[in-house]
């Protein structure tokens, strides 16, 4: 009966898309964090779209700021909507209506963009972030929103209580779960939840809010000179304060397709470890995050590729792939990939091995080649018998990225020496 009612409201999506990224350098340096490349075929804003008009939400305005020309780019040529029907995803830059500031925080970004609320008019406004994989119905979130007459609903996951010191953490009401008692932000000794104390409950950065408390809300906000202007750590904790924050346990989330082993999956993908992990989950033989989930498809565009080809079969000069994914027009010519994904155009010549690794579009890799557990971005050519990510020092004498961890980032544009 909620869902009826809930179908009935309009319903505008809101996707705060402005981040810079800074600790995906460098994959941010030349893009905003919403457009970096992942899983070969996608952009990371693809996930929360998809997420947005699987739930049925066909009104969407992505704010965008931060080095925003690619992210632009993409969703004007894959994002269209019915425009007979009144459907859009629209791309809206920083427009300094409110004066001449760029946006100085997610919560600051809808208090400028307010105008886009008052020309669709809805009842109810679900706002997102860009950057996380993960799939989700809005529609069941926005149900629950309506059915409790709550003005700010936030999504949350649950996690370990000793990861909680990551995490924008919800402590529940005892006597009413899907009440706020308070919002914390990476608390070192939060309580855990009344069903189990083990685990606590991390913001996802989804919220839904009734269309006219948002407005006040931000308004407020946006005259508080002591504010950092965060949908986060300004409005939700507002909107705690007055008895008026619920959350939305993600575990209750069904999505259609989903398997006992991807089922309430979430990645924030904010590092390159995290980033890598995530990739790392797609290429398992049973996948932590499916992505053949056609039930609820992530869409995208990666242009007029043609298939992947696998050449050269004699003695040592096999083509092959194993555990990767392999993206459109990409070339393996007597090499191996292994543990990998393959973004389009990518060709690996012959003698190399690529072992777990993130290969962005279009890079090749020269003869005789090591690759190992890299990351490396768009456009990148590898001459014959380099080797990356097998020799740390080395690859920072070269300029790379290494991360603690050990993963290597060899950035966009990179000219490497033979």
């Amino acid at each position: 009966m909620a869902a009826q009612r809930g179908s009935r409201l309009k319903v505008l999506a809101i996707v705060l898309a402005g981040g810079e990224g800074k600790r995906l350098m460098p994959l941010t340096a030349d893009r905003a964090k919403p457009a970096v490349p992942f899983g070969g075929i996608y952009r990371l804003i693809d996930f929360a779209l998809s997420n947005i008009v699987n739930s049925g939400y066909l009104k969407v305005v992505v704010l965008t700021q931060y080095k925003s020309h690619s992210l632009d780019a993409h969703i004007t040529k894959t994002w269209r909507m019915s425009t007979l029907l009144g459907n859009y995803v629209a791309p809206v830059p920083a427009q300094q209506r409110v004066g001449k500031q760029w946006f100085a925080g997610s919560a600051d970004a809808i208090y400028q963009s307010l105008n886009l609320m008052h020309d669709e008019k809805p009842d109810i406004v679900v706002v997102v972030g860009a950057d996380h994989v993960y799939r989700m119905d809005f529609s069941q979130m926005v149900a629950q929103h309506v059915e409790s007459g709550a003005d700010c609903t936030v999504a949350a996951i649950r996690q370990p209580i000793s990861l909680a010191n990551q995490f924008g953490v919800i402590e529940v009401d005892a006597d009413d779960p899907r009440r706020i008692k308070e919002f914390l932000e990476k608390p070192e000794s939060p309580e855990g939840l009344p069903d189990n104390p083990d685990e606590v409950l991390a913001s996802m950065g989804n919220y839904v809010f009734t269309a006219d408390a948002l407005e006040r809300a931000v308004v407020e906000d946006s005259q508080d000179e002591d504010s950092s202007h965060d949908m986060g750590g300004d409005i939700v904790p507002a909107f705690v304060r007055a008895g008026d924050g619920w959350v939305y346990d993600f575990k209750d989330n069904d999505i259609p397709g989903a398997t006992d082993r991807d089922r309430g999956y979430w990645r924030d993908v904010g590092t390159i470890d995290s980033y890598y992990d995530a990739h790392m989950d797609l290429v398992s033989v049973h996948p932590v995050f499916n992505i053949y989930n056609e039930a609820w498809p992530i869409y995208t565009n990666y242009g007029p590729q043609p298939p992947a080809k696998f050449v050269h079969g004699s003695g040592d000069r096999i083509g092959h792939a194993v555990n990767s994914a392999v993206s459109p027009g990409c070339v393996i010519s007597g090499s191996t990939v292994s543990d990998s994904v393959l973004s389009p155009r990518v060709k690996v010549h012959s003698f190399s091995h690529v072992t777990r690794s993130v290969l962005m579009d279009g890079v090749e890799i020269g003869r005789s080649c090591q690759i190992h557990r890299a990351i490396i971005d768009k456009g990148v050519f590898v001459p014959a018998g380099v080797h990356i990510g097998v020799d740390r020092d080395q690859d920072l004498a070269r300029g790379f990225t290494v991360t603690d961890s050990g993963i290597t980032v060899v950035g966009k544009g990179t000219i490497i020496e033979g």
